[in-house]
């Protein structure tokens, strides 16, 4: 039987639960998703997991939060002058904004407290951290050229 290898595309089934088990992603309504083992797209442990699996395999991988989205970093909790943010839309906890950093990146940013006079938005990767469980399906394999 054919089992996947670096370089192949397989196409997965997953759902992603938190160390408290509270899910927070699957393939549920999008179906499966393509993956190229070797290709940097997913966490190397789930590469790992993947290679030598067979069509219909099932395992679970858990990331720790240090190899994941790392852990929760306070500077990434700022404060934000509302002159510097654009009259409209009004700002709202949970809305989502985008700032560039200092070296020219650009972090992605959630709105947490909006104050009179300023907003707090946190840049934090929300599964920051946070100990990750994947649950895979392998459910094809399309060998590499």
């Amino acid at each position: 039987m054919q089992t996947a290898k670096s370089g192949d595309t397989v196409l997965i089934n997953y759902v992603v639960k938190t160390g408290d088990g509270q899910v927070v992603g699957n393939t549920g309504q999008q179906g499966p998703q393509a993956v190229t083992i070797g290709g940097d797209q997913i966490f190397p442990q789930i590469q790992d997991a993947l290679t030598g699996m067979e069509v219909g395999g099932e395992t679970s991988v858990t990331i720790e939060a240090a190899n994941a989205f790392g852990p929760r970093r306070e500077e990434m909790i700022v404060e934000i002058p509302r002159a510097n943010l654009p009259a409209e839309p009004e700002p709202q906890p949970g809305m989502q904004l985008s700032a560039q950093q200092q070296d020219g990146n650009t972090v992605n940013m959630v709105i947490t407290k909006v104050g009179p006079e300023a907003i707090t938005a946190d840049g934090n990767h929300p599964l920051a951290s946070q100990d990750l469980t994947f649950d895979l399906k392998l459910t094809e394999i399309q060998a590499a050229a």
